[in-house]
């Protein structure tokens, strides 16, 4: 089969290799085989793919939505090591690696190299993600230190800032909100949300750890987002709870709102009770269910 670098697609597909390069990031679309060097290979499937999303674009349709429509047809494939495993579980097993080697030089080394691998959605779900909650099982298991979970920490949560710069979608789309709890410190995971977010199109804005419903209707006022998304690993007793859910409820005034993390599910009464979400676990019905909220905000409002 031929396989084709960047700018010989670019010029035979009438795509300039930056917006190849976008379409790749942000959607999957496609997701070429990359030579030891990481340089980009297409195939003939990834040309047709491209020209698919190519005429979607033209013909109007936002790139998002043709992404959405060429991958029900063509599902991006990742590419595979020459051994024939996953590459990106063996990314996710050697940055692991660096940290229990305590090897900051390596842990740069190989967090760059996985960033080869595929869409930064990807990266994070199959690579980035397994490595940070395998970080967190070592430190509570006493098998690494405090020093070696915060360099991953760092290092990890900075690379995932990057991706989350690269993956935005343009302006004038949808927007999500992101923050953390009031008491809640823990906000990797919610980066990795923002990534799967701006892959089904929206702006992710992410507010960060300890947000309280204050800072919240502040944001909602000022940015009008579409969905605000709120994680919670470790949920406050039922007092405090029914507090802050209530609080978080007014300041998200008529957005859809939805909660996640390991504490949400405490929460679900609670929230269920003022209209908010509990974030399912599994990515396609996560989706779904955002959708299915907007599409029933957009009932109310053209009712009203």
């Amino acid at each position: 089969m031929s396989r084709y670098r960047i700018h010989a697609v670019s010029q035979m597909c009438g795509v300039s290799s930056a917006t190849l390069r976008a379409w790749e990031r942000r959607y999957g679309v496609p997701s070429p085989a990359r030579t030891a060097s990481a340089y980009r290979l297409y195939s003939e499937d990834d040309v047709a793919v491209i020209k698919k999303m190519r005429d979607y674009v033209n013909g109007g349709v936002a790139a998002a939505e043709a992404a959405r429509m060429v991958l029900e047809t063509a599902a991006p494939h990742a590419p595979a090591p020459a051994g024939g495993g996953d590459a990106f579980a063996e990314a996710s097993e050697r940055i692991v690696g660096t940290v229990l080697r305590f090897d900051p030089d390596g842990l740069e080394a190989e967090v760059n190299r996985a960033l080869s691998l595929g869409p930064a959605v990807t990266i994070f779900e199959r690579a980035l993600g397994p490595a940070l909650e395998r970080v967190g099982d070592l430190w509570h298991e006493g098998k690494i230190t405090v020093a070696q979970e915060h360099l991953a920490s760092q290092v990890l949560g900075a690379t995932l800032l990057h991706l989350l710069r690269l993956a935005q979608p343009g302006e004038g789309g949808r927007r999500v909100l992101l923050a953390a709890f009031a008491e809640e410190d823990h906000v990797l995971g919610l980066l990795g949300v923002g990534l799967r977010f701006c892959s089904w199109g929206f702006r992710s804005i992410v507010l960060g750890p300890r947000t309280p419903p204050a800072a919240i209707a502040r944001a909602v006022e000022a940015l009008a987002p579409d969905v605000v998304g709120l994680t919670v690993t470790l949920p406050p007793p039922p007092p405090r709870a029914r507090e802050l859910v209530d609080a978080y409820a007014d300041a998200c005034r008529d957005a859809v709102w939805i909660v996640g993390g390991a504490g949400a599910e405490a929460l679900r009464p609670f929230l269920e009770a003022r209209g908010g979400l509990v974030a399912s676990t599994e990515i396609t019905a996560a989706r779904a269910q955002v959708e299915s909220a907007l599409h029933a905000r957009r009932r109310r409002k053209d009712a009203g």
